[in-house]
Order: C-alpha cells, then structure tokens, then sequence
C-alpha cells in the first residue's frame, strides 16, 4: 500500500539507533505509524515535533504492516510557536487527545480538518482555547458520540440551554435543570454558536464538558485515561 499525502505528525519514537517511529495524521488515509530512517537525525528531529505539517511518501507491503515514509517539511511547524509555552502545551494535548482517540488505518476526514483548523488557530491566543474545545468537540461527533446541544432533553426547548448531562450529553434547560445543578455539566454558550462571547470561566467549563465525554466514551472503554498532556 503506497500514498503521496500531507499529514500533521502526532508522535515519534526512538527505533533503533537511528531511526524513529512517528504517527502520523492524514487526510484520506487516517492515523498511520510508519517508521523513519534516519529520523533520529539533528536535521530531521525539528519537523518530526508534535504538530508539524509534513508530505508524507508512505509505503507499506500490507496494509496491516508497519509502513516505512520519507517526510518533506511544510511550513514553520512548532518553530513558529516556540515564544508562546501555553500554545506549545496545547499542541502537544491535541497531538496527543488525537493519537488515544482515532483508531488506526480508519480514515477520519473531518478529524483532519478539525486538526488543520486548530494548528493554525494557536497563532491567536485569545482564540485558540475555544476553538480547542470545538476541536474537541467535533471529534467526538466524528468518532459517533457527538453531543446534542440543539434542544433540552427534558422539555424539547430550545432556548436558555446552560447544562448538558453527563449521562447522555444532552443539553439541559435552566428550568428543567434547576433540581439537578449539582449533577450536571456546564454548558458554555461559545458550544452553542460561534457568535456568542467569552466570558470568565467559559474555556474551563468547555475543557470539562469535553474531557468527561472523551474519558467516558472513548479512553475508559480503552481502558486508558485522557493523556497526560491533555490533563
């Protein structure tokens, strides 16, 4: 099985003594490992960082194989962050939140986009957080566990929605909620439409809405937790 594609690295590993291992991200052709020669070199080691954009030439006997790739540079990468440690951390979550979470060899378009989206967001500071929350978000409707926000659970309302249910991610009205605050999740309006401000607390609350839905319906049946870089 051979590909020409661009691809975001998500990971690399030492293999051997001078080759490494890297996950990779595509388009078309989903999370793919592939082993690098001469990858643990000083002029590879800064485009095989979390987050770097590279055109991938992968070959592989089978599917099923470990392929082996040589990757061509596109773009500044990680470099263009190095004076920004909050987004460079950030990166390295989302690298990481999409390696645990995309099953191997099964493309996921979507997945791809959302990723594209959030490397070019972490050049915004004010932004990147909220949109690292969609990325999140997106990513598991894409995974088939996608949160419905569109109206209350309980009364079918589409208006005052501030909860979501940790149960079924299901938004919940103010009213139908009111008896049950403890037990429920806060729901930023940023989830709710791109137009809607940030105020105080928003990011965090999205970050928990997020995290408890990947844990639950993606890490735990793994039986792993969220990755460390995540936490």
């Amino acid at each position: 099985m051979d590909f020409h594609e661009e691809a975001f690295v998500l990971s690399a590993r030492a293999h051997g003594d001078t080759g490494v291992v890297v996950d990779l991200l595509t388009e078309t052709h989903g999370r793919r490992s592939a082993y690098v020669a001469g990858g643990a070199s000083r002029k590879m080691k800064p485009f095989l960082q979390a987050g770097a954009r590279v055109i991938a030439d992968y070959r592989a006997r089978t599917s099923d194989h470990l392929g082996s790739a040589r990757l061509e540079a596109v773009g500044e990468g990680p470099s263009a962050l190095f004076d920004d440690p909050l987004a460079l951390t950030g990166l390295a979550a989302a690298a990481a939140v999409a390696q645990g979470a995309l099953p191997e060899r099964e493309p996921h378009p979507g997945a791809f986009l959302a990723f594209e989206a959030l490397m070019g967001a972490f050049a915004i500071p004010d932004v990147w957080p909220a949109i690292f929350v969609r990325f999140e978000a997106g990513l598991l409707e894409d995974l088939g566990f996608g949160l419905d926000l569109s109206r209350c659970a309980a009364t079918g309302a589409m208006d005052d929605l501030i909860w979501v249910s940790p149960r079924t991610g299901r938004a919940v009205s103010r009213e139908a909620g009111a008896p049950y605050a403890d037990k429920l999740l806060k729901l930023p309006p940023f989830m709710l439409g791109a137009q809607a401000g940030l105020s105080e607390g928003d990011v965090g609350a999205g970050f928990d809405l997020t995290g408890h839905f990947l844990e639950q319906f993606v890490f735990h049946p793994q039986n792993r937790p969220l990755p460390e870089a995540r936490v």
